[in-house]
C-alpha cells in the first residue's frame, strides 16, 4: 500500500503517523530476533503478493520473502505449499517478518571461523568463482570448496551455483597461510541420511505408496519412496511371466506400489505391484475341474513338455508323456511351438503348489478306440512304411496308427538281412493284419502271407475228383503226407487194416532173450511193423502212388486225399 497524504484537519492524525504506530506496535509484540544469531526456519508459502512470498513460518505474523531474493538464490517458481528454508529479520514497513533465503551464521572473522571449525559447526558461504579442482567460497574469509565435496557431480552444475549462498563446513584451517577448506557434501549426506531415517521409519509393511522407477536391472527395478529405495523384483511385477522388468515398468514411471517386507537390521524395503490386484489362481481354479477341455497359447517349451497360459498368470504343463497317443516324442519341440493356441484336456489340479496337469492328446481323441473294430485279424490294409529297423519296418495305417512288419513276415522268395533289401521309406504297400493286441498298443502285419505261393497255384488248377500223383514223405496206419510237387503238401487218410495173427505157441515160459532179439533183428532189417493181412499194396515213405482229391479247404489251404 502506498501512503497518501492527509486531507483532514491538522488535529486528525495522517497515514504515516497510524503506520508509524502499527509497525512500532508490531515489534513489541513479536519476540526479539537477534540478528547476528538468526537460525534457518522452514516456512510454508501462502500466497504471493506483488513482489513478495508470504510463507507461514509459525509464528502469530507471517513472512514476506522479496522475491529478487529468491529468485537470485536459484529458486524455481514459487507454488502455493511450497517449503523454503529462509530465516527471519525484525518486521518490515508492510507489518510482515523480513525474511531472506539463508542467514544461519556468517563468520566475520578468523575467531569466529575457528570457533565454527572447532565445534564442527554449520557455516553459511556465498559461491564467488570456479577454479581449478572445484569452487571458492566466501564465508568471511576467501575458502575453497573441492569438486568432490560439492554435492555436485556434474561440473556443468558448478555454473549454476555461482552467487547461491551455501551451508558448508570447515574442514581445513590454517590462519597463517590463510588456507580455508569446505565441506557441503558432508552436509548433504547427512540431511540425506536422516530424511531416509525419517522416511523409514514412516514406512510399515502392508502400506501402498507411490514410487518413482529410479534404476533397472535384469532381476527387477529400484523404487524412490521419497528418500529411500526399495526394490521391487521381477517375480512381484506381474502374476504373468515376464522375461524381463521393462516389459512392466520403465524409468521415470511412478507406479503405485505395496510394501511386502521391511528388513529393520538391512534396512531393505521389498515391493510388490501385483499384490494389489487379485491372483488370477483363486479365480482361475474356483472354475477349471479335471476333465474340462479349454484352450491356451504355448508359453514356454522344455524338454519335459511345454508350459499353456490358461489366463493370464495361470499356466498349466503338458508332459511329454501326454502329447501324443502313437508317437513316441522326445522333446516338447517335435510337436510344439510358443506362441500356438492349443486345446487341452485338464488332467489333474493341485492348489496347495497351484499346478496343474494338463494332456493334448486327450483332447484330440484317442484313435486305438477304433482300432479292433477296424483292423481286425487277418483284415487287408494299406499301408506307408515310416521307418526301418534290421529286426523290420514300421508302417503308418492312418490317423496315427502304426505296424510293424517282421523282417520274417516280408518275403516268401528269399531270407533277407535288412527290410531295405526289398522296401523304403516312403513306400506304400499291402498287408495284412496278422496279429493285434489293443492293450499293448500293437499291430504285428504281414506283407508275404498276401504273395502267392505253389500252393495256391496248385489249388487254383485243381478240383475235387481229380486224380493226381503224389510222393509219400511220411505213413502212418491212418494217415499219409502226400508231396504233390513243390511245396505243395496234402492229406491222405487210410483205411486201418486188420493184422496177420500170428501162430499160436503152447503156453510155457517166456524167453524174453529170443523175443528182444527178434524185435531188434526186425527194426535193423527195416521191417518195422508185423505183415498186414489183406493190404499188400500198404504205403511206404518214397513210394509214387496215384491218389483222388476229395475236398479242398481254400482257406487253410488244406488238399484231402485218397488212394486212387
Amino acid at each position: 500500500m502506498t501512503p497518501v497524504e492527509a486531507t483532514g484537519s491538522a488535529e486528525e492524525p495522517s497515514f504515516a503517523a497510524i503506520l508509524s504506530e502499527f509497525e512500532h506496535q508490531q515489534k513489541a509484540q513479536a519476540p526479539a530476533v537477534p540478528e547476528a544469531k538468526s537460525e534457518a526456519i522452514k516456512g510454508t508459502v501462502v500466497s504471493i503478493k506483488d513482489d513478495n512470498i508470504i510463507l507461514d513460518i509459525g509464528r502469530k505474523t507471517e513472512g514476506a520473502l522479496p522475491l529478487n531474493l529468491y529468485q537470485e538464490a536459484g529458486g524455481d517458481v514459487a507454488k502455493i505449499g511450497d517449503v523454503i528454508e529462509v530465516s527471519a529479520g525484525g518486521i518490515n514497513e508492510l507489518g510482515y517478518f523480513a525474511l531472506t533465503t539463508l542467514k544461519i551464521i556468517r563468520a566475520k572473522d578468523w575467531s569466529a571461523l575457528e570457533a565454527a571449525f572447532a565445534e564442527k559447526r554449520n557455516i553459511v558461504g556465498k559461491i564467488t568463482g570456479i577454479v581449478k579442482g572445484g569452487l571458492t567460497v566466501d564465508i568471511g574469509s576467501r575458502a575453497f570448496l573441492p569438486a568432490s565435496r560439492s554435492g555436485v557431480r556434474d561440473q556443468a552444475e558448478f555454473v549454476k551455483m555461482l552467487g547461491q549462498e551455501i551451508t558448508c563446513r570447515i574442514t581445513k584451517l590454517d590462519t597463517e597461510k590463510e588456507d580455508v577448506v569446505v565441506d557441503r557434501r558432508a552436509i548433504l549426506e547427512e540431511e540425506a541420511a536422516e530424511a531416509k531415517k525419517a522416511a523409514f521409519e514412516r514406512m510399515k509393511e502392508g502400506d501402498v505408496v507411490e514410487a518413482t522407477v529410479r534404476s533397472m536391472t535384469e532381476f527387477g527395478a529400484f523404487l524412490d519412496l521419497g528418500g529411500v529405495d526399495g526394490l521391487l523384483h521381477i517375480t512381484d511385477m506381474s502374476w504373468q511371466r515376464i522375461g524381463k522388468p521393462v516389459e512392466v515398468v520403465n524409468i521415470g514411471d511412478k507406479v503405485q506400489v505395496k510394501i511386502l517386507k521391511i528388513n529393520p537390521n538391512t534396512r531393505k524395503i521389498s515391493l510388490g505391484l501385483k499384490q494389489l490386484i487379485p491372483d488370477p489362481w483363486t479365480t482361475t481354479l474356483g472354475r477349471l475341474t479335471v476333465g474340462a477341455r479349454i484352450t491356451g497359447k504355448v508359453v514356454r517349451l522344455a524338454d519335459f513338455g511345454a508350459f499353456v497360459e490358461l489366463e493370464p498368470g495361470v499356466d498349466g504343463l503338458i508332459h511329454i508323456s501326454e502329447m501324443s497317443w502313437t508317437k513316441k516324442v522326445r522333446a516338447a519341440s517335435d510337436l510344439l511351438k510358443v506362441g500356438e493356441m492349443v486345446e487341452v484336456v485338464v488332467l489333474g489340479i493341485k492348489e496347495e503348489d497351484k499346478r496343474i496337469s494338463l494332456g493334448l492328446k486327450q483332447a484330440l481323441g484317442d484313435p486305438w478306440a477304433d482300432v479292433p473294430a477296424k483292423y481286425p485279424e487277418g483284415t487287408i490294409v494299406d499301408a506307408t512304411i515310416t521307418s526301418m529297423q534290421k529286426f523290420g519296418a514300421f508302417a503308418d495305417l492312418g490317423e496315427g496308427i502304426e505296424g510293424m512288419i517282421h523282417i520274417g513276415d516280408i518275403s516268401n522268395e528269399k531270407r533277407l538281412d535288412h527290410p531295405k533289401d526289398v522296401l523304403s521309406v516312403g513306400q506304400v504297400v499291402k498287408a495284412k493284419v496278422l496279429k493285434l493286441d489293443n492293450a499293448e498298443r500293437k499291430i504285428r502285419l504281414g506283407l508275404k502271407q498276401l504273395e502267392p505261393t505253389r500252393a495256391d497255384e496248385y489249388i487254383a488248377e485243381h478240383k475235387a475228383g481229380d486224380k493226381v500223383t503224389g510222393r509219400v514223405v511220411d505213413a502212418s496206419p491212418t494217415r499219409a503226407k502226400i508231396e504233390l510237387g513243390d511245396g505243395v503238401m496234402g492229406d491222405c487218410k487210410l483205411t486201418p487194416a486188420v493184422p496177420v495173427e500170428e501162430k499160436k505157441v503152447e503156453a510155457g515160459p517166456v524167453d524174453i532173450t529170443s523175443l528182444s532179439a527178434m524185435l531188434k533183428s526186425r527194426w535193423k532189417e527195416g521191417k518195422g511193423a508185423p505183415e498186414v493181412k489183406g493190404d499188400p499194396n500198404a504205403l511206404r515213405s518214397g513210394q509214387i502212388r496215384n491218389f483222388r482229391i476229395t475236398g479242398i479247404d481254400l482257406e487253410k489251404k488244406k488238399i484231402e486225399l485218397e488212394l486212387a
